[in-house]
Order: structure tokens, then C-alpha cells, then sequence
């Protein structure tokens, strides 16, 4: 098979996620090998490891769009519009879109059935959520309006996120589609922003 061009660019990335993702969801993520994807996608294991330094991140490629969307809703909010609202704001925009990060994509349960079964991805799904965590507690220390508690209430946000998510895969994957479980996880979203309003405040 000839190989594409191996400068690293968006257009290689997204091709070698693609490729990946196909994969993984067709034979489960631990029977294929990094070198299996590489040759899929006509590029080398070097390049691959260039763009996803670990091979869970083949999987898991938003890491970098949610870490932007948690920044944005910290650093562009209105001057009138606390933290917490523009991450509520975020969320509901994310299902509105039935955007990949929110738990409603179309199409999305042989992702959540690749992740469920296999153990290094689930771990791997911990480690992200601390660097998410890490990454709104940052965007909040560069907030001179925030008067809370950071380490708190970042974690609280990324760890109450998380739980809703993962309550609404296994929703999907028993409903057989999205579509069912949509208005149920918007009012569990809205319950989760309440308890935090509740419990966090005006940060």
C-alpha cells in the first residue's frame, strides 16, 4: 500500500483517528495494535505515536476540543454571567448539537460498548477527567472575577459531568438509540447544574 504524505498535520490526524476509531469499534480496542493501525492508514507507528502518544487517545480525540470548551466558557462569558451558568450554558448547547461530547450523539453505542469493555480505556477515562479537571481549574485561576474555591469547584463540575455521561451511555446502549434518552438527560443535566447552584453558588 503506498503511503500519504506523514507531515503532520489536522488532515493526518483526523484520518488516523478515523481510522482507528473504525477499527476498534469493529474488532474491540484491545485486538488491534498500533502498527495494525498505521499500515490501515498508510503511515508510519512513528507518526502515529507523533499525533496520539498513547493509543487510547486514538479513541478518545476530543480531549483537546473539551479542554477549549471549558476555557471558553471561563474566559468568554459575559461580565454579568458566573462561571457556573456558562457551563451550564456550554453543556445544553452540546446536546442541542448532539455534539460527540454530549452523550447523545447519533450513532454512539458501539463507542460506549468498545469503552465499557475494555479496562485500559475506562482507566484511561479517569485520567482524563483529572485533566480536565486540572484544565478548568487553571482557566479559573486566570479568572480575576472568581472568588470560590478552584480546586472545589472544578472538580465538583468535572466529576458531576462525568456521572451524568456515564448514566446516559448506559441509557442508550439499553434503548437501543440516542433519540429515547435525550429529554432524560437534559433534566438530569439541569438536576446536576441545580445541585450546584445550590451547593457552589454565584462562582
Amino acid at each position: 500500500m503506498p503511503r500519504t504524505s506523514e507531515r503532520g498535520g489536522p488532515m493526518t490526524r483526523r484520518k488516523i483517528s478515523d481510522v482507528a476509531t473504525r477499527m476498534f469499534l469493529e474488532r474491540g480496542f484491545d485486538e488491534v495494535t498500533v502498527a495494525q493501525v498505521a499500515k490501515e492508514a498508510g503511515v508510519s507507528s512513528v507518526t502515529v505515536f507523533k499525533h496520539f502518544p498513547r493509543k487510547e487517545d486514538l479513541l478518545f480525540d476530543r480531549v483537546d476540543d473539551a479542554v477549549e470548551i471549558l476555557r471558553g466558557a471561563v474566559r468568554d462569558r459575559a461580565p454579568d454571567t458566573s462561571v457556573l451558568t456558562s457551563l451550564r450554558d456550554a453543556a445544553v448547547r452540546l446536546v442541542d448539537e448532539r455534539h460527540a461530547l454530549s452523550g447523545v450523539k447519533d450513532g454512539s453505542i458501539p463507542f460506549y460498548r468498545t469503552v465499557a469493555g475494555s479496562p485500559v480505556l475506562i482507566a484511561r477515562l479517569r485520567e482524563i477527567a483529572a485533566e480536565l479537571v486540572q484544565a478548568l481549574r487553571d482557566a479559573i485561576d486566570a479568572d480575576p472575577d472568581f472568588t470560590g474555591n478552584p480546586d472545589l469547584f472544578a472538580t465538583l463540575v468535572i466529576a458531576g459531568y462525568s456521572t451524568v455521561l456515564t448514566e446516559t451511555a448506559r441509557r442508550v446502549i439499553d434503548a437501543g438509540s440516542p433519540d429515547p434518552v435525550v429529554e432524560d438527560h437534559r433534566q438530569r443535566l439541569s438536576g446536576l447544574f441545580d445541585a450546584l447552584q445550590n451547593g457552589l453558588g454565584q462562582f
